[in-house]
C-alpha cells in the first residue's frame, strides 16, 4: 500500500512539472495541420483588437429606466483613454428630455379627488469615470466571430434636475412651476463594447447616478438619496 501511494505521489509530481510548461499564453498558437496552411487558429487568450494607449469617443441614445412618474430619453457623449488593456478613464455628458407619463396623470385624476405625484426629471449630467475592463470574449454568431469587452466604471459628477417639490408639499394647492436644482452625484456604469473593426465600435451602457436631495415632504434640511439610470446604445471610434 505504501509503495502504491509513493508511486502515485511521484506520478502526480511529474504531471505538475510537465503541465507547468504547457499553458496557453496570449500569444500561443495552435498548429492544426489539417487546415489550410494559410490559416492561423489562435487560442482564446489572443486579443485581436487592442485598447491600450488609445483614445476613444462615443455617441449614444437611450432611455431613462428610473422614475415611476416620468418618461425620458437621453443623448450621451463620451471621450476617454485606456492606459492599459484593463484600466482607463473617460468623461461623459448627457442631455435628457423628460415629462410626466400617464401614470402621473392617472394619479392626479383631474376629474375627481386625486393626489399629487412627486417626480424629479433630469435635465443633464456630466462627470469623470474610472474604467476597468479585465474581461473580453469572442462569440461565433451567424458564422461570424464577434469580439467584445466588458467595461465597468465608477466616478463622480454633477446632475441637474427639475422637480415639483413645492407643489407636492402644498398638496397640489400651489403650482409655481418646477424648481431647478443641481446636485453632486456618484456614478457607476457597466457596458459591452463590440468591435466592428480596428477603429469602429458599437457600445451599450447602463449608467446610474445617485445623488442626495431634499425629501418630498421635508420642510427642513432632511435629505434622501435619489437615482437616475439610463440604458443606451451607441457607436464609437478609437484612434
Amino acid at each position: 500500500m505504501n509503495l502504491i501511494c509513493s508511486n502515485f505521489k511521484r506520478f502526480l509530481l511529474l504531471t505538475l512539472m510537465i503541465s507547468s510548461y504547457c499553458y496557453a499564453a496570449e500569444d500561443s498558437l495552435y498548429n492544426f495541420s489539417w487546415l489550410d496552411p494559410d490559416k492561423e487558429v489562435y487560442v482564446l487568450q489572443n486579443r485581436k483588437f487592442r485598447k491600450a494607449n488609445k483614445i476613444h469617443i462615443n455617441a449614444a441614445y437611450g432611455m431613462t429606466t428610473s422614475g415611476a412618474f416620468t418618461d425620458s430619453s437621453t443623448i450621451q457623449g463620451r471621450a476617454g483613454y485606456f492606459f492599459t488593456e484593463a484600466w482607463g478613464a473617460e468623461f461623459l455628458y448627457a442631455k435628457s428630455n423628460g415629462k410626466e407619463n400617464t401614470t402621473a396623470q392617472s394619479v392626479r385624476n383631474p376629474g375627481g379627488a386625486g393626489s399629487t405625484p412627486f417626480r424629479r426629471i433630469t435635465n443633464n449630467y456630466m462627470g469623470g469615470v474610472l474604467l476597468w475592463s479585465p474581461f473580453y470574449a469572442k462569440i461565433n454568431a451567424f458564422n461570424k466571430i464577434l469580439y467584445f469587452d466588458w467595461i465597468i466604471g465608477a466616478g463622480y459628477g454633477k446632475l441637474e434636475e427639475h422637480n415639483n417639490r413645492d407643489e407636492f408639499v402644498s398638496g397640489g394647492t400651489t403650482n409655481t412651476g418646477d424648481k431647478v436644482e443641481t446636485h453632486n452625484a456618484y456614478i457607476w456604469q457597466t457596458g459591452l463594447q463590440f468591435w466592428c473593426s480596428e477603429n469602429f465600435i458599437i457600445r451599450t451602457d447602463y449608467t446610474s447616478l445617485h445623488y442626495e436631495a431634499l425629501k418630498a415632504l421635508s420642510t427642513s434640511t432632511e435629505k434622501a438619496y435619489f437615482n437616475n439610470s439610463d440604458l443606451t446604445l451607441g457607436v464609437g471610434y478609437t484612434f
